[in-house]
């Protein structure tokens, strides 16, 4: 039985992810030797904003991370609200007396902005951000099953990558693919990689949890 549900962030919670490209892309581009692409941003993902600014400025990373959150903050005025469905789902969750946790790369700056735009800082029962070294979602993964004391047949996480694919199989839990703005292409990607554990809604995510983790 799942005692645990653990969400990514980005593309999880909310479309965040064009944004948060947009902000990088203004904000650092001026500190870079180049205008950076959106392939150039992406390939930085996995380590939250120190990591991935320092990836592409060589000088100035201080204040190119500086001139980031400035912009991050003021796009949340413009920007998008949680996926219809997402907070209604935690919330049954919770009523249920399953662990509600949040995993993400993002630094700790980056997810206080959001979360407080979103209104959804207490919202978690836990909250574990990212490292300007490494992918640390495994690393989070299992001090969430120490400190809780339960078995990866216990815990899942609900994650947009294909990157979290890999993270939970480093842990042994099951990823739940989340893909409600996936494209077809990465669909039939996600599909292969993680079969029968894509879901193309949350209201299908609901519909699974609700079985699994005995939600009434």
């Amino acid at each position: 039985m799942i005692k645990l549900v653990a969400f990514d962030l980005d593309g999880t919670i909310a479309d965040t992810i064009p944004m948060c490209i947009e902000a990088f892309k203004q904000a650092v581009s001026p500190y870079a030797s180049k205008i950076l692409s959106e392939d150039d941003i992406v390939k930085t993902f996995g380590l939250n904003e120190e990591g991935m600014i320092k990836e592409v400025v060589s000088e100035d990373w201080e204040k190119a991370l500086i001139d980031f959150y400035v912009i991050y903050k003021e796009m949340h005025t413009v920007y998008i609200q949680p996926f219809v469905g997402i907070r209604e789902l935690i919330t049954e969750l919770k009523k249920n007396s399953i662990i509600v946790s949040l995993i993400t790369g993002k630094g700790q700056r980056s997810c206080d902005i959001t979360l407080h735009h979103f209104e959804m800082e207490a919202l978690f029962d836990s909250i574990s951000i990212g490292s300007p070294d490494r992918n640390t979602k495994a690393e989070s993964m299992t001090e969430l099953m120490s400190k809780y004391n339960i078995q990866p047949a216990e815990m899942v996480y609900v994650g947009d990558e294909f990157s979290d694919i890999t993270a939970c199989s480093k842990v042994g839990i099951q990823c739940l693919s989340a893909a409600w703005i996936a494209s077809l292409s990465k669909m039939k990607k996600l599909e292969k990689e993680n079969q029968g554990y894509v879901f193309s809604s949350i209201k299908s995510l609901h519909s699974f949890l609700k079985k699994e983790a005995h939600l009434v």
